[in-house]
């Protein structure tokens, strides 16, 4: 501040209450606390006379709740230390009460609209006394209609939600055309599919409702004004309102986090962020009762957007919301005159902008001697650590989706002119796959199988060449519950150029020339309320792997994480493939990971982005690779023998030697007769079904997630009918649906007490620990060739994470200069999940197996966890693969010890009686001889406990059991504890998984007890596979992997745009995610009207952000 703008030390600022005709008295101590202490350097006192004839008077015309607040008084006392700067509050009654010719003169004027403030007579008081505006009152009327807020936006070319109006209006009937669907609505032509927001056109009106689509549950949310320490609550109601007018838009995926920017003149911002009203309606307050914000960093980007704001509504003083999804800031509302709450910092800056801006504007005209005080640009503060731990900078989690029921599954070859007429309408030809899982579609396919069932009954003889029975089940299934969800039933359609190759066994007529299509339909599948609790105690104890937890957090696990996600330290993204049980998995468990309250259907539509767009996580198991049918025909062949397995068949079906293989065929023996013993096993057990169907007693009885004995004894039937050909041979392929459903029935209805289920659950999982890890490849160059086709887009994007954890402008960022209480501002923890389904898991875990990581013989640690891999048998649900990234600050950053990568894994649920049997591994993270040399720690820097605590989050602590008895206390050398290696956690140890013995509040026992919480399974520990990787041999192992993998990869697409070379090429690009990064031209806009005129910034809005990728990554990927 240059010495012009400096005060008289002998002399307080003038700070006054205005009153009628103009006259002022000065502030006493009624009015405000005393005000000292300097503004800048001091100057030499001049005549009192003098002083007082260069005044300039700045004007407050508001309401008085806002011309009092703590944010105002903080500003104006700032304010009236500049030396020429005098301030008058005109008092509400005068405004209400007065003409305008008896309000008080000044100026500058400063006011702005509020509930009860009459606009129209500031608007006369400015025609009438002609001051300097700092926000103009004609923008005002448009800040109130939410309609012009949009038109001005869109005119400025200022990014924002696709929207449409609805005007209500008897005058205007052609802008009120509303069409409303399950799934979406269209507004005047506009179609806007579920998620999408419904806002009143009035800016005053706060009830903004957003409707959730079928396939996350349905329903909406309703925003209103904070009651409490609630803004929103769910609804069931998933329809539209009917009266008034309103504002349609696309909802946006923000990860549940909203940008609230406000500005000060078009060359300052400042931005805080909160977590998103809409997430689960809980407002986290701070011990005074305040919503607890953080300061973010803008970037250039949404710095330019500020700049436009301020500029486009004239207003000086302004606040706008900001939506940040998929690396893209559209502005959603403009609120007009806005403070920040609660910083110094911030008031600080906001009276030396506005005084520089006043004095600039009027200094000339009142001849007092002025001048632009020069600042230095403010430095960007680089975070600095120090000591040698190292710091956790990223984990990456490939997760299986929880317990689920029954998955079901029938295949049918089409060769009629109506499926080819759907195939087409739907876009079929341009991949040759289609999946159809909205209500229209498979109401589609409904209608297309009554149709064909009706002409097969009028002409028996007719050329429809559908099976009748196949027909029927296709009807019957699509019939199921009354109505369609999109979540539990889907049917897909797959292009055959040559019709359906026929496996020598099924072989019943001759074979069809010319194309058909392969329809499967699929149904079941649905995570059941034991999955939900999985998950979301699994994303509980997920949290203890972060740092942090100590000092006022002691003994509440996990909350480093919540700390630094709460302080916007933490990136997070949650991505799952479109099937409603990952999805479904994925909303649970960032419940438990972040402490969120409520429905899943909310935070499912934020939290969780849907990855199926360019197959990272979905994988369409009925278009199998040449290498998976070649595969699938030997397993048929070698399980098909009627004799005892010899030493060709072992080394023909386990050529790795895995134990897990080698004792399941140690208890089949002979393939044939175990399949003979499971099929007379599931006789057994359908007519047991029936017998009690038939007891008058079983009549009304319910079985686990509201099943009946009707569609028990359907499924267990058709794998009876299924399992056995015509011609007396077993479908090997079957197997992993009968092994599944005698688990669902064992885990969750044993209270019905069937004979013979746990022999049933014996053999059938013996057969499928061969079959289905098998499916996936039997020679280590089968297994690598199958994973590669099903997740080298997901292999790309885990390197591309574990590159990507340096800056990144994309995520909301702790602003340094602004944080209170928050001890390391800089740290920033990147997670990323992925929520998948068996296949990609497997495929996965094959990569890390058989890809050449490292040497077995050479490293002790790599050969222990392939031997405990081995013998692993299954990739139960919540399978885990953990990748955690550490960094050493003092080291090199060129050196390949800077970074250091761990990899850990956990076999997910614990399943029916194989506690005894489970492998054993050495533990999570175990103290090897490296890490005593390099003395590295897993935890943090950061001592939390000198954070200003976090109360409101501790309010309502979650009940996780301190002194639970440990998953596996039988083994000693099992690290449980995460925090053990950290000196400072004060010999608190956290298992980690928490027991399961309690009841979940969310799920309601039934009479017979169910669905009570004791019979979920707990969960596996993670075990650690190696724990000295380096990033240098992480990333090139995985850089020869794509590129192997996408050389085989591109072969396949020229063979399958071959096969429709009339139709366009399919659209599998597994780069898919690549974006440009461009910097903005930063234009200095003229001036547009007498509130502001250009200038030099009058100070800068903090550490300027870099607005291109850091030049040392290699990619220009997208870091989402």
């Amino acid at each position: 501040m240059s010495k012009s703008s400096g005060m008289s030390n002998s002399e307080l600022p003038r700070f006054l209450i205005g009153s009628e005709g103009g006259e002022s008295r000065e502030l006493d101590d009624r009015d405000m606390r005393n005000i000292s202490g300097p503004y800048g350097e001091e100057e030499e006192e001049e005549e009192d006379e003098d002083q007082s004839e260069r005044q300039i008077v700045v004007g407050i015309c508001s309401m008085m709740k806002k011309s009092k607040s703590k944010p105002m008084t903080e500003i104006l006392e700032r304010l009236c230390k500049f030396e020429y700067i005098t301030v008058v509050i005109f008092p509400e009654e005068v405004i209400l009460g007065e003409p305008v010719e008896k309000w008080p003169l000044c100026d500058c004027l400063i006011s702005f609209h509020s509930k009860g403030f009459p606009l129209d007579k500031a608007v006369s008081y400015a025609k009438l006394r002609n001051p300097l505006l700092i926000n103009d009152l004609n923008m005002q009327y448009f800040i109130q209609d939410r309609r012009e807020v949009y038109r001005i936006l869109k005119e400025e070319g200022i990014d924002l939600p696709r929207y449409a109006v609805l005007n209500r209006d008897p005058d205007r009937p052609e802008e009120c055309n509303l069409v409303e669907s399950e799934d979406h609505v269209e507004v005047n032509g506009e179609v806007f599919h579920k998620p999408f927001v419904e806002k009143p056109v009035s800016a005053e009106d706060h009830n903004v409702y957003i409707y959730y689509p079928t396939s996350a549950g349905g329903g909406s949310q309703r925003l209103f004004r904070k009651i409490g320490s609630r803004s929103s609550v769910y609804s069931p109601e998933s329809t539209v309102r009917k009266t008034g007018s309103y504002i349609y838009e696309e909802f946006m995926p923000t990860d549940g986090t909203d940008v609230k920017v406000y500005t000060v003149g078009p060359d300052y911002a400042h931005a805080e962020a909160r977590k998103s009203p809409a997430l689960d309606g809980k407002v986290e307050r701070d011990s005074e009762g305040k919503e607890i914000r953080y300061p973010v960093m803008l970037t250039a980007m949404e710095k330019l957007v500020a700049r436009k704001v301020c500029l486009a509504f004239k207003q000086t003083v302004c606040g706008f919301d900001l939506l940040r999804a998929n690396g893209h800031s559209f502005v959603c509302d403009v609120n007009g005159f806005s403070f920040v709450k609660n910083s110094m910092k911030y008031y600080d800056d906001c009276a030396k902008v506005l005084g520089n801006m006043v004095m600039r504007e009027l200094a000339p005209q009142f001849h007092i001697p002025w001048s632009i005080p020069m600042e230095a640009e403010d430095i960007p503060i680089v975070p600095t650590t120090s000591g040698t731990m190292m710091e956790l900078r990223c984990v990456i989690a490939v997760i299986r989706h929880g317990d689920r029921t029954p998955k079901q599954k029938m295949k049918m070859e089409v060769r009629n002119a109506l499926f080819f007429e759907l195939f087409e309408k739907y876009g079929g030809y341009k991949s040759g796959k289609l999946k159809l899982k909205k209500p229209k579609q498979l109401q589609e396919v409904l209608d297309i199988a009554r149709q064909l069932l009706a002409e097969l009954v009028l002409h028996n003889d007719c050329e429809i060449e559908e099976k009748k029975s196949k027909l029927e089940q296709l009807k019957t299934v699509l019939e199921m519950y009354g109505h369609f969800s999109g979540i539990n039933r889907k049917v897909q359609l797959t292009y055959l150029p040559n019709g359906q190759p026929k496996a020598s066994s099924e072989e019943e007529d001759t074979l069809k020339e010319g194309p058909s299509l392969l329809l499967v339909l699929k149904w079941g599948g649905e995570l059941t309320p034991a999955g939900r609790v999985q998950a979301e105690e699994l994303g509980r104890a997920f949290r203890c792997m972060y740092p942090g937890g100590q000092g006022d957090y002691a003994g509440f696990p996990g909350c480093g994480l919540l700390r630094l996600h709460s302080t916007y330290r933490h990136d997070l993204k949650i991505y799952a493939s479109d099937e409603g049980r990952v999805q479904m998995t994925a909303a649970a468990f960032a419940k438990g990971l972040l402490a969120l309250e409520g429905e899943l259907t909310p935070i499912l539509v934020q939290m969780v982005k849907s990855a199926n767009m360019n197959g990272l996580l979905d994988s369409d198991s009925d278009s199998l690779t040449d290498c998976q049918q070649r595969v699938k025909a030997r397993l048929h062949e070698i399980m098909q023998k009627s004799k005892d397995f010899n030493d060709d068949d072992y080394s023909k079906l386990a050529p790795t030697g895995s134990p897990s293989l080698v004792n399941s065929m140690g208890i089949i023996i002979n393939p044939v007769r175990t399949c003979d013993q499971v099929h007379t096993l599931i006789k057994s057990l359908t007519q047991q079904i029936c017998r009690r169907l038939e007891d008058p007693k079983s009549a009304d009885l319910q079985l686990y997630h509201s099943e009946s004995l009707e569609l028990m004894l359907q499924r267990w039937s058709k794998l009876e009918r299924d399992f056995r050909m015509k011609n007396g041979r077993y479908d090997i392929s079957k197997i992993p649906d009968i092994y599944d459903c005698v688990k669902y029935d064992t885990q969750h209805n044993s209270s019905l007490a069937l004979e013979d289920t746990l022999e049933l659950f014996h053999l059938s999982k013996a057969l499928a620990d061969i079959i289905i890890p098998q499916e996936y490849g039997i020679t280590k160059a089968e297994k690598l060739d199958i994973a590669s086709a099903y997740c080298l887009p997901l292999v790309k994007k885990i390197q591309l994470d574990l590159q990507r954890t340096h800056e990144d402008e994309a995520v909301n960022k702790l602003h340094p200069l602004y944080s209170r209480g928050v001890m390391s501002p800089g740290r920033h923890v990147r997670t990323r999940l992925y929520f998948t389904s068996e296949s990609h898991v497997h495929s996965l875990l094959n990569i890390f197996r058989y890809g050449g990581l490292l040497n077995e013989q050479k490293d002790e640690q790599w050969k222990q966890a392939m031997d405990y891999l081995s013998a692993v048998t299954e990739l139960n649900y919540m399978t885990q693969i953990v990748i955690m990234l550490y960094e050493d600050n003092n080291k090199d950053p060129s050196s390949e010890e800077r970074f250091h990568v761990e990899l850990h894994f956990s076999p997910g649920v614990k399943g029916c009686k194989d506690e005894e049997n489970a492998p054993l591994g050495f533990g999570f993270r175990p103290a090897s001889s490296e890490n005593h040399e390099k003395q590295t720690d897993p935890g943090s820097l950061e001592d939390l406990s000198q954070d200003e605590p976090d109360r409101a989050a501790l309010t309502e602590p979650i009940n996780i059991q301190k002194k639970s008895p440990l998953i596996r206390n039988r083994k000693g050398g099992s690290m449980e504890a995460l925090s053990e290696s950290n000196p400072s956690s004060r010999g608190l140890a956290y298992r980690i998984f928490p027991s399961s013995s309690r009841q979940s509040p969310e799920i309601k026992p039934s009479s017979l007890g169910f669905e009570g919480y004791s019979l979920v399974p707990s969960i596996y520990p993670l075990e650690t596979l190696h724990n000295s990787l380096s990033l240098k041999q992480v990333d090139e192992f995985l850089t020869a992997l794509c590129k192997n993998g996408s050389e085989t990869q591109f072969k396949r697409l020229k063979t399958l745009s071959a096969m429709f070379e009339s139709h366009s090429q399919p659209s599998i690009d597994v780069d898919s995610m690549e974006t440009p990064v461009t910097t903005p031209v930063q234009s200095q806009p003229t001036a547009q009207s007498l509130w502001y005129t250009g200038g030099p910034p009058s100070t800068s809005s903090g550490p300027s952000s870099p607005s291109v990728a850091d030049p040392s990554s290699n990619f220009a990927f997208s870091s989402e």
